[in-house]
């Protein structure tokens, strides 16, 4: 005859069925995960661990997944594991494909920001000509100063310092085609105050904002090329009245110019003695039923 159980072994014999229920329920639920696919199982082990466990899970998880790739890119092509290596190092240091792309957006603007940072050391050594005409030459452009030929930089961005023996002559003519010339920027360029020709071609960072310091050059400016740039619209054109001694202004290929057609003429009453041009006139322009063309060789009225 059995001895009577005791409250201890009670509560053993108790805790032994709920690990063993604990442990077939476990069993299944994996089961059910493993058929899903091994990620899931994973997930699910992972999932179900305490927090505490869980931290010293993850990082000999994610030891062991490196260590699979790895090996597996060992016996891979060399253009693969190249492949395997740069994917393994942005999945490593990049949560998602927005994270990179923030990331690299702030390295750009970081970039312009510091093209555009101004020279006051040359400024205060040779005067305003010369900062100018070198801030416009670390962009990549030109310029020309009065009376001499212009000043280039050659295909590796380097150019002559002759022109610092130029302090007293003034630059009358930019060419800032293509630079990374932003708001700030514009404060080197805005002290040529001689300045007579300034194109500004396909400038990525110029915007409507920076229309509106143009005013600085009233006195005269004559020439002035917008062509290109992406982000200027009629509302930065409008600002443009002030420069009433303009003599030519292109504004073609303006993408964010909602009505060229009607921008233009607009302009034009703006600027009377200003030649306008890059645009068609009827570009844009938006014709009443009335005034649609009609066809009046064909037999069948419309």
């Amino acid at each position: 005859m059995a001895a009577p159980r005791t409250v201890g072994d009670r509560s053993s014999w108790n805790l032994q069925n709920r690990s063993l229920l604990a442990a077939s329920a476990f069993r299944t639920s994996l089961g059910d995960q493993a058929s899903k696919g091994p990620r899931l199982q994973a997930q699910f082990l992972l999932s179900s661990l305490p927090n505490k466990s869980l931290r010293l899970v993850v990082p000999i998880w994610n030891r062991s997944t490196r260590g699979i790739r790895g090996l597996g890119g060992a016996v891979a092509p060399e253009g693969n594991q190249k492949k395997r290596t740069l994917l393994q190092f942005l999945s490593d240091h990049f949560y998602d494909v927005m994270a990179l792309r923030e990331f690299l957006l702030r390295m750009q603007m970081l970039k312009v920001h510091q093209k555009n940072r101004a020279f006051p050391h040359i400024e205060e050594k040779h005067g305003p000509y010369i900062a100018g005409a070198f801030f416009i030459l670390k962009q990549g452009g030109a310029v020309k100063f009065r009376d001499k030929e212009w000043v280039r930089p050659n295909e590796r961005g380097h150019f002559s310092l002759e022109f610092l023996q130029f302090q007293a002559v003034p630059v009358e003519a930019v060419d800032a085609s293509g630079c990374n010339i932003n708001y700030e920027g514009l404060n080197s360029l805005l002290a040529l105050k001689e300045l007579r020709s300034l194109s500004l071609r396909c400038c990525p960072h110029l915007d409507d904002w920076c229309l509106s310091r143009l005013h600085s050059l009233a006195n005269s400016l004559e020439e002035l090329s917008l062509a290109g740039c992406p982000r200027i619209s009629e509302r930065g054109l409008a600002c443009l009245h002030h420069l009433q001694n303009l003599r030519r202004l292109d504004i073609s290929d303006l993408p964010a110019v909602s009505n060229p057609g009607l921008t233009q003429i607009l302009v034009e009453e703006m600027l009377p003695n200003c030649e306008v041009v890059g645009t068609n006139w009827a570009e844009g322009l938006k014709l009443g039923p009335e005034e649609q063309p009609q066809d009046t060789a064909s037999p069948v009225p419309a």
